[in-house]
């Protein structure tokens, strides 16, 4: 399907095409056999899990661990539909199959978001998302890590590939021994009855592989044994002792170390360069020069025996660089843009309810405020970094990436080779947040790859490299205006804001058949500002997308990360405009939200709200809902030397089912960590086409003695499960914010806090 008319169709379906907007049934995901290679003695009864000869159940494990906790959250919703212990449940790799693809992450990616069809908060777009979202789930079924979507996507699906899997050994048993099925029990990998006859899930595989089941249900929530307890991490002993393999981990014979040097203008292209004095250094075997892929800025790779070499090297080079043909504005000058953009209030109006311009004319007084926030770099401790093999038509890569099947295909058109004939092998990630969605590294290496022969070769990136060459989080404004009664009470809401976009600029690196700008609204900017659960009659929500030149990609949380800032430091503004309690005043406009309501008033019952604090010290609330979960943040700040410090945050979570509590608790406290250090440090700043920022030394992150005393508390749920990696932090930095207006008086409207 050529773009254009893809786009045309998307935007003209009709809603008779449609049942429904969200993710495929799930049967329709369990595969096949077919989906799940096997080795000798291995049966597979669909395209999820295989039996081994032994007993053992080992299952295709299709999205990648990266701290979020999934290599124990997946086989725990197997394990307690077969009633095994989550040890019995084994790994393995899953192949390239559309029943992997990660629908619910297309379905909070697309430009056109469903979220935004809900009851309440109508959007012209709705028919177009609801279209998309089936013709992209059905044709690509693209293999994704993100979104906050691992449980909630594979919820439904592996509950009932395992619920499946034990009506077809209880089936094969029952036919074996002519017993009723009622009457057998499933139980630590083996199918008995009372009467005696016992047989191991091995025993029973080729059996039930033959054996059809239908009406199949996964168990109800009272049967539940595993699902809703804190289990331990089964990778967190291989990474404290150190034997755990991340992608710069990865050791083969022969293997070449690579560093790269990139353009320092952002676009920018390598002119003139000394390869000849870089020959000569001790151990350099090849310099690479390396063209834009997947919209990475050009540079040369240095090609050593050692990675130390291949480093000295490369910060050696000398290059006669060139600048871009149009090159980039200063990112002060790119804000004071996005500021004349939100003003104009042009953009896209994803919301609309009430009349807004009748209400701000009736009003006794209209507030408003306008609120800032900067690029910002991922800095993931693993450095961005690939392994790859081109040999005998074949290609290997090794790499730490939330896009194995985008990795696949841009190893595959760099090396001029079928897709088929690439193999990726994706290891642990040193961290992800948005930035291993990216393929730009794994292009440069099979380019370098291409040059050593047979030998492979691992590309790292210097931590220089990768703070000034990343897809940054776009730097953003909003222009919120409120009408207000004469008791100070909110009669309309006016939000306009304005950033590059995202999602259109993230297909076009990844989906090149598309061919093309791809110039559609985009939400994942807007999102946490269209969608606001405040019972304001009068409300209109606009984004305008934004071309800066500086690339840009998803950053955890993504719009969440900054509008939830901008929305609920100003419902705080609202709530001291009214001399109302800024609790009291959210609970006054969610009277038809109830579980906002509950997820905020836990977390102020937990923090104390409304005790008595040493006069040092003052509270901040925050309220955000994002990927499907619910959170409120209280903070405890006080202000040391001038600057803010965190001692206490305190988060309530409604996430629905929480499949693992403990795992849970340990997102929030990465969110929060990960929150403050963008509240209270990050900052990318560019000049003369260049970003400054080149270490932790000038782009800190919080340390250990900086960080707050971390809470959790689960709202209980019987909700299909939600997010977890993300929803906690957006709400942290408006809760700092507010918690130093609090103490202060002063209202800080630009990021980082200072």
């Amino acid at each position: 399907m050529q773009r254009r008319r893809f786009v045309l169709s998307a935007l003209g379906a009709g809603a008779a095409l449609l049942v429904g907007w969200g993710a495929l049934p799930p049967r329709s995901r369990l595969g096949d056999t077919r989906s799940l290679p096997v080795d000798a003695g291995e049966v597979a009864l669909n395209g999820w899990i295989k039996i081994a000869g032994d007993g053992g159940v080992l299952l295709a494990m299709h999205r990648s661990e990266m701290g979020q906790g999934v290599h124990v959250a997946l086989p725990m919703l197997v394990a307690d539909e077969l009633d095994l212990p989550l040890s019995a449940v084994q790994l393995v790799h899953a192949g390239a199959d559309k029943i992997y693809g990660n629908v619910s992450m297309f379905v909070a990616s697309l430009p056109f978001h469903p979220s935004s069809c809900e009851p309440g908060h109508e959007s012209a777009a709705c028919t177009a998302g609801r279209w998309v979202v089936r013709k992209l789930a059905r044709e690509l079924g693209v293999q994704v890590t993100g979104g906050s979507s691992s449980v909630a996507d594979s919820w439904d699906v592996l509950r009932l590939a395992a619920a499946t899997v034990r009506a077809q050994l209880v089936g094969a048993a029952a036919r074996r021994w002519r017993l009723p099925a009622d009457e057998l029990v499933v139980a630590g990998g083996a199918v008995s009855h009372s009467s005696g006859p016992r047989a191991h899930f091995g025993e029973l595989a080729k059996e039930a592989a033959a054996t059809p089941v239908s009406g199949v249900e996964p168990k109800a929530p009272g049967r539940w044994t595993l699902i809703g307890r804190s289990a331990a991490r089964t990778d967190s002993p291989a990474k404290v002792d150190g034997s755990a393999t991340f992608g710069i981990d990865v050791r083969l014979p022969g293997m070449l170390h690579a560093a790269i040097r990139h353009c320092p203008m952002l676009g920018g292209a390598p002119g003139r360069a000394d390869v000849d004095a870089l020959l000569r250094e001790p151990g350099v075997v090849r310099v690479v020069q390396l063209a834009s892929y997947a919209g990475s800025t050009a540079g040369f790779a240095v090609v050593a025996q050692s990675h130390w070499q291949a480093e000295r090297a490369a910060r050696s080079l000398r290059v006669d660089w060139q600048a871009p043909p149009v090159p980039l504005a200063d990112s002060a000058a790119i804000v004071d843009r996005l500021e004349r953009e939100a003003a104009r209030d042009g953009g896209f109006v994803f919301h609309r309810r009430g009349d807004v311009e009748g209400a701000e004319a009736a009003a006794a007084r209209v507030h408003r405020a306008v609120y800032r926030a900067p690029f910002l770099a991922h800095a993931t401790m693993e450095p961005i970094n690939c392994t790859a093999r081109v040999k005998d038509g074949k290609v290997d890569v090794w790499v730490s990436t939330q896009v194995p099947g985008f990795a696949r295909e841009i190893a595959a058109r760099v090396a001029g080779v079928a897709p088929e004939a690439v193999s990726v092998h994706v290891p642990f990630l040193g961290g992800g947040f948005g930035r291993r969605l990216e393929v730009d590294a794994v292009a440069q290496a099979v380019r370098v790859a291409l040059e050593t022969g047979e030998r492979p070769v691992q590309l790292v990136w210097s931590r220089e490299e990768d703070t000034r060459h990343d897809y940054y989080r776009p730097a953003a404004v909003a222009l919120l205006t409120a009408a207000l009664d004469p008791r100070g009470e909110p009669l309309g809401l006016r939000i306009a804001s304005a950033a590059d976009a995202i999602t259109p600029r993230w297909i076009e690196r990844n989906l090149p058949w598309l061919a093309g700008p791809i110039d559609l609204p985009d939400k994942t900017t807007s999102e946490g500002l269209f969608d606001l659960p405040y019972g304001i009659a009068n409300q209109r929500m606009s984004h305008a997308a934004t071309t800066s030149g500086v690339p840009v990609g998803y950053w955890r949380s993504v719009g969440h990360s900054h509008n939830a800032f901008f929305s609920e430091s100003f419902i705080d503004e609202l709530a001291h405009a009214a001399r109302r309690d800024p609790v009291a005043f959210r609970l006054g406009l969610l009277s038809a939200m109830p579980r906002h309501a509950e997820v905020l008033g836990v977390a102020a019952r937990e923090a104390g709200w409304g005790s008595a604090l040493d006069a040092s010290r003052a509270r901040g609330v925050a309220l955000h809902e994002s990927f499907g979960s619910i959170v409120a943040q209280v903070a405890e700040v006080s202000l040391v030397a001038g600057r803010p410090r965190v001692h206490r945050v305190v988060c309530a979570i409604d996430c629905g089912v929480a499949v693992n509590p403990g795992i849970v608790a340990q997102q929030m406290e990465s969110a929060v960590v990960f929150g403050l250090t963008a509240a209270l440090h990050g900052r990318i700043d560019i000049e003369a086409g260049a970003v400054r920022q080149s270490n932790f030394h000038d782009y800190p992150l919080l340390t250990v003695a900086e960080t707050p005393h971390i809470e959790t508390h689960i709202v209980a749920s019987t909700r299909a499960p939600a997010g977890a990696g993300e929803p906690g932090t957006p709400p942290i930095a408006p809760a700092v914010a507010n918690a130093i207006h609090a103490l202060t008086g002063k209202r800080l409207r630009e990021l980082p806090l200072r």
